[in-house]
């Protein structure tokens, strides 16, 4: 017989009364392990694009890359789930209306540097959070008339099956909307498996590639930030190869959700 597990040893999902409550607002999942979830901060929450959130339910807690700009009213994050992970697969069983604890401040350094014109992004899969948030404020400000200096973005957005591009479209359609500040190259590293048999773009892992992309874009070394977020084998390449090439290279690796 199997003894039933009693109320107390049941895991403590309750937000920490310590800090703010993120509500669970609104969800996207367009493959098994990836989701965007929207949140709805009980207090005011300040970031600058490219910083993370601390994200929580009980005792967990767990740092997440954040997808929207300051300017939208909720907080977007790209999950992506872990099986055996301690918080993941606890946010993906969470309903609308729920609730997480959020610590009050972001952090980060992985932020867009403004002394270069030019900013060359490379990610996988969860990893292009960042950059979405940087493209869509500066694409914000420059719609409301902020006086600010003309950026480019250069947005290299790596995965290995197409169903991982969850904002692949978003991205595609910045990219045709604005072609003089974004310039997308999404790659799947897999074009030979069956899921990916409609895939007619680029192919190669993205740390494979971008050195090809910075060349062909014909980007200046003193005027360009190379960012790098994502898989931690992806971050090690670039980091091995291009700040050795003259290129000024700043990363965030992920951790185990």
């Amino acid at each position: 017989m199997v003894e039933a597990s009693r109320e107390s040893d049941a895991p403590d999902l309750t937000p920490n009364p310590a800090f703010p409550t993120a509500t669970l607002m609104e969800r996207r999942q367009d493959c098994e392990d990836l989701m965007v979830i929207k949140l709805e901060v009980s207090e005011k929450f300040d970031f600058k694009p490219g910083q993370y959130c601390t994200l929580g339910l009980g005792k967990i807690e767990r740092a997440y890359s954040i997808v929207s700009a300051p300017y939208e009213k909720y907080l977007e994050i790209f999950v992506e789930l872990v099986p055996e992970g301690q918080l993941t697969p606890k946010m993906f069983a969470l309903k609308i209306g729920e609730k997480m604890s959020v610590r009050p401040r972001a952090k980060g350094i992985f932020v867009q540097d403004k002394k270069a014109h030019h900013h060359f992004m490379i990610s996988t899969v969860t990893g292009v959070a960042p950059s979405i948030s940087m493209a869509r404020q500066y694409l914000h400000d420059l719609g409301n008339g902020v006086e600010q200096e003309k950026q480019v973005f250069y947005i290299m957005y790596g995965a290995s099956y197409v169903s991982e591009m969850t904002y692949n479209e978003e991205l595609e359609g910045l990219a045709e909307k604005y072609p003089d500040v974004v310039k997308f190259v999404p790659t799947i590293s897999r074009p030979n498996e069956a899921e990916n048999a409609e895939w007619k773009g680029v192919t190669g892992r993205v740390n494979n590639i971008a050195e090809e992309y910075l060349a062909k874009f014909n980007l200046p070394k003193d005027d360009t930030k190379v960012y790098a977020c994502g898989h931690p084998g992806m971050i090690e390449d670039m980091k091995e190869k291009l700040p050795r090439q003259g290129w000024d290279f700043i990363e965030e690796r992920f951790w185990a959700p």
